[in-house]
């Protein structure tokens, strides 16, 4: 059940998130993120200590909706190169349906120094599970894909967050690099040669 606090919550949430599309998170303030939520600051307050806490609540939520998504596209009874490619395609998916909330988790929030660490790790620690579960099928198995090591998993990640970052900041859009981060990711998590 939703109360009247949720409604609230997410309206600031959504306030930050659409400051953020339109100016950016560093431009962003606290007035910004309350007049796009159509409420006051004192609400804002009574939810989050500051505009990094916002942030934080967005990124999480965004991450979390993010990893259930990705999990659900994938058919574990597929083909292993048909799993990858669902999971590739639906990370891809969702950086294209908030790409400047993509990139901003990507360099905004480093920037925030020591106080984002531990949110940092957080977030990149529930996509290794992810990822490492999502590789850990009977199907997969089968076709001689091992499971992934945390740190392959984190060479993964790392690589696709920067290849959609570097593109949306080049203008492009995070399904231009569909392919490449299929094939690549294939390549990387696909079966030992002999």
């Amino acid at each position: 059940m939703t109360t009247v606090e949720d409604t609230f919550r997410q309206r600031l949430l959504d306030g930050l998130a659409a400051a953020i599309v339109q100016d950016g998170y560093r431009a962003t303030t606290v007035a910004d993120i309350v007049r796009r939520a159509k409420t006051s600051r004192r609400t804002f307050y009574e939810h989050f200590t500051s505009k990094e806490e916002c942030f934080a609540a967005l990124l999480t939520e965004a991450n979390a909706e993010m990893i259930r998504y990705i999990t659900a596209a994938v058919d574990p009874k597929a083909p292993w190169q048909r799993q990858i490619r669902q999971a590739v395609e639906a990370w891809i998916a969702c950086a294209e349906s908030t790409p400047a909330i993509m990139v901003s988790w990507i360099r905004d929030l480093p920037s925030l120094g020591s106080a984002s660490r531990q949110l940092q790790r957080g977030m990149m620690d529930a996509f290794i599970d992810m990822v490492q579960s999502l590789t850990d099928t009977e199907e997969l198995r089968a076709a001689g894909v091992r499971p992934v090591s945390r740190q392959e998993a984190i060479i993964l990640l790392g690589g696709l967050r920067e290849l959609i970052a570097t593109t949306v900041e080049d203008g492009g859009r995070p399904s231009d690099i569909s392919e490449v981060a299929v094939r690549s990711t294939l390549a990387l998590l696909g079966p030992a040669s002999s």
